[in-house]
């Protein structure tokens, strides 16, 4: 029997097509796919794919930088992978149709920045994906990266971290006596941190003793009398933030921004909970020092800046020392340093100009990171450097050591309600500006390359 209603039948057929949607991005309950390999082989990739994983995980890099590391090497071999990382772990899996599961854990044992290894191990990584060489081969490779002894001696890093405190202090207007007084007192700070890091003691306490130590020169400032001279040449308050930043500068608060945008949330919360164990051990250790010269009868004077400051152009070779020397310690090569110090220096320059016009520091140095973000993504592939130690490195003259000295010292000295919180405040509100800026810079960079080579891929097949 013919259908009466043909065309009403056909108008419908038209309008489902017409609103129908695409096929999912990102599809779900894939069935197990074969590997063309066999078991000792599929084992053999994961375990090279994961070691890459581990490594720059330690070494520095963002979680999804490791994943993207796990699974392109994954992808070389012809290997489908699943990657689920948390904050001490990684496990990667492959299921095979005609094997079952195979899988691989690894557990991050420890974190320290070491710039060096981490740009060879990415290098080594694009190596291994595009020419695919024996497995065997990139284990010998993957060893002789991670085998290798640090870049620098620890009295080179020691020199370095000074130096970026001396660059720090011109940043906030300090004469050349502060600056010696501050690159000394970084320095005695990292030999202590050192020793007692040999001796076991967890990072809180490292922190807190560090923040103490660097407290406790400007307090003695404030109480040895007759100095040669006035507290306007030689503002306490300075030492301790020099002090501050230097400790600030190795918490992974970018990381954390980073990995909670690109939705590993798990790694994220892990990364934020030590970020804020850590500051809160800088919290402490100035606190306890403060109270405790107040309690002994200190005169306590907050002294800022000076009232005149450097000329820019001074204030910017500041930041360029502080970058570059920030990269030095965490034993960055000439390259990756020397470009830190570039993208330091211009940074700096932006949030002085925007803060000139009129826009609140937390503003400033967000938008100035945005500009760091992008432009060391956007060259990072050109420079062979990743964009995370360029912009870890460039954020350090931002980051707000001062502002949470003096909130500290509002509140211990008994300043009006309100004023040390709101101080603290700003100072929050400036490192999630940093780490939010840096993140989407580097987002945009990243999504602004795939966009431009997606064509060219795409033309490729035609091509010949």
């Amino acid at each position: 029997m013919a259908d009466p209603h043909p065309p009403r039948r056909q108008l419908i057929t038209r309008l489902d097509r017409r609103i129908a949607g695409r096929r999912p991005a990102s599809p779900v309950g894939r069935r197990a796919q074969r590997a063309g390999l066999a078991e000792p082989q599929v084992r053999e990739v994961l375990e090279v794919a994961v070691r890459f994983g581990e490594a720059m995980l330690s070494l520095g890099a963002t979680a999804a930088a490791s994943v993207e590391a796990i699974r392109r090497t994954c992808a070389a071999y012809g290997l489908p992978a699943q990657v689920d990382i948390t904050f001490t772990s990684i496990l990667v899996a492959h299921d095979a149709a005609e094997t079952g599961s195979t899988s691989v854990l690894r557990v991050v044992q420890g974190r320290a920045a070491d710039y060096h290894r981490l740009s060879r191990l990415v290098t080594l990584a694009h190596e291994v994906q595009q020419q695919r060489p024996p497995l065997e081969q990139v284990h010998a490779r993957l060893d002789e990266v991670l085998e290798a002894p640090h870049r620098y001696r620890p009295v080179v890093v020691t020199a370095a971290l000074a130096l970026m405190a001396a660059g720090v202090v011109v940043l906030l207007g300090g004469g050349p006596v502060v600056v010696l007084i501050s690159a000394a007192t970084t320095a005695l700070i990292d030999l202590c941190l050192r020793r007692l890091g040999g001796w076991g003691l967890p990072s809180f306490f490292l922190q807190a003793a560090g923040a103490a130590l660097a407290t406790a020169v400007a307090v003695t400032l404030l109480a040895v009398p007759g100095l040669p001279v006035e507290l306007s040449a030689l503002p306490p308050s300075l030492v301790v933030a020099s002090g501050i930043i230097a400790l600030l500068a190795g918490l992974s608060l970018v990381g954390a921004a980073d990995d909670a945008i690109n939705g590993f949330l798990v790694t994220a919360s892990g990364r934020l909970l030590e970020v804020l164990l850590l500051t809160l051990g800088i919290v402490v250790g100035i606190g306890g020092v403060l109270d405790l010269a107040s309690r002994l009868g200190v005169d306590l004077v907050l002294y800022s800046a000076s009232v005149v400051p450097w000329p820019l152009p001074v204030r910017a070779l500041g930041a360029a020392v502080a970058s570059g020397a920030w990269a030095v310690a965490s034993f960055a090569g000439p390259r990756a340093a020397a470009q830190a110090a570039g993208w330091g220096a211009l940074g700096y320059l932006v949030s002085a100009a925007l803060t000139t016009a009129g826009a609140a520091v937390a503003v400033g140095a967000a938008l100035a990171a945005l500009v760091v973000g992008y432009g060391a993504e956007a060259l990072a592939r050109r420079t062979r450097v990743p964009a995370a130690i360029t912009v870890t490195c460039a954020i350090v003259p931002l980051l707000p050591g001062l502002a949470i000295y003096q909130g500290l010292f509002s509140v211990v000295s008994g300043a009006p309600t309100g004023t040390g919180g709101g101080q603290l405040l700003q100072a929050a509100m400036i490192g999630v500006g940093l780490a939010a800026g840096t993140t989407l810079g580097t987002t945009l960079a990243s999504r602004a390359r795939a966009a431009h080579e997606r064509p060219a891929d795409a033309a490729a097949p035609g091509a010949g």
